[in-house]
């Protein structure tokens, strides 16, 4: 059966330290920019630019919102397929790359299962947690596992789907299931808990967030403003101390004056 959220919640305060809590939106500071953000920036974001407003969750589930009007500033995903949909609909200008990430395989650091490589999920009994088709990380898994031909047989071991990168890392750390997919940024913020497998180089997504101002911001300047300092040297800095990587080339800077809208 599939380990459910309670179970987690009652664990949770084993976590508190690390700042790893189950549930979704995690949100930052009151006030400022409506900023919201995929769940694996929980920590970056907030030490770039701690005045915002954070709605932390699954970049598929931000997006929803934003097409229901929620009132976001700013929408950063982890992948680009997400804002490039939402401009081709007119709800936010034109998308950034700003960083890059990547999919890495955790098992819990007492490693019940053996696990020590990927081939390993396909055995009879493995329990495994990824996130739902739809989460940027959880696409992500699904096509390294097509890539290397192991889809029915490590799909067939996952006994939840979760709504974030967030949720399958406590699963993982709380020993409930023998691994997950996550980012290694994510895999890093729970030090000794988990061990990391890395995926073979050859079948390694090319994981690139993306960000975008939300159209019918009423906070325009202050948008773009935001989006510039992740861009700046110092933003970059600060998201390669938390293990992101670098864009392999330089990211297009974003005007900080008044807004040209492409769509009606």
């Amino acid at each position: 059966m599939a380990p459910t959220r309670a179970s987690a919640a009652l664990c949770a305060l084993a976590l508190a330290g690390t700042g790893l809590l189950a549930g979704t939106p995690r949100a930052g500071a009151a006030g400022g920019l409506a900023v919201y953000a995929a769940a694996s920036l929980t920590d970056a974001f907030p030490a770039i630019d701690p005045s915002a407003n954070y709605s932390f969750a699954g970049s598929n589930a931000l997006a929803a919102q934003i097409e229901l009007g929620a009132p976001a500033d700013i929408l950063a995903s982890a992948n680009t397929q997400i804002p490039a949909t939402l401009y081709a609909k007119g709800l936010v200008e034109q998308p950034v790359d700003f960083t890059r990430n990547t999919l890495v395989i955790v098992v819990p650091a007492s490693n019940p299962a053996s696990i020590r490589t990927v081939y390993d999920l396909a055995r009879p009994g493995v329990t495994i947690a990824v996130a739902s088709p739809g989460v940027p990380v959880g696409d992500y898994a699904r096509q390294v596992l097509g890539q290397m031909n192991l889809s029915s047989q490590v799909l067939a071991n996952v006994v939840s789907e979760d709504a974030d990168v967030r949720d399958v890392l406590t699963q993982v750390a709380l020993g409930q299931v023998d691994a997950g997919f996550v980012y290694a940024t994510d895999a890093r913020t729970v030090g000794g808990q988990v061990k990391v497998i890395t995926v073979p180089a050859w079948a390694e997504p090319k994981v690139t967030y993306a960000m975008a101002v939300v159209t019918a911001s009423p906070n325009q300047r202050a948008a773009k403003a935001f989006v510039a300092e992740v861009l700046s040297r110092a933003g970059q800095a600060k998201l390669r101390r938390y293990g992101f990587l670098p864009l392999r080339k330089p990211a297009e800077r974003i005007a900080v004056g008044p807004t040209r809208h492409r769509h009606k």
